[in-house]
């Protein structure tokens, strides 16, 4: 999935919390993102590794940590 096919994805589902994200990390204000391993960003499996994929082109590290229970 293009960049493009991303951004489409998250302005038809109205995510506007990940699209700015995708901002932050293309202005370079966006260093590292903390996920929980378990849950991902989004539900969508697909639609999430894309979301990530488009994050780390963009220079940000993902950092996985454990689920605290």
């Amino acid at each position: 999935m293009t960049k493009a096919e991303v951004r489409q994805q998250l302005e038809e589902r109205n995510m506007e919390e990940v699209l700015e994200l995708i901002e932050d990390a293309e202005n370079g204000d966006l260093k590292e993102l903390e996920l929980a391993a378990s849950l991902g960003l989004l539900r969508d499996e697909k639609l999430n590794d894309a979301v990530l994929k488009v994050l780390q082109d963009e220079g940000v590290t993902i950092i996985y940590v454990e689920d605290e229970e």
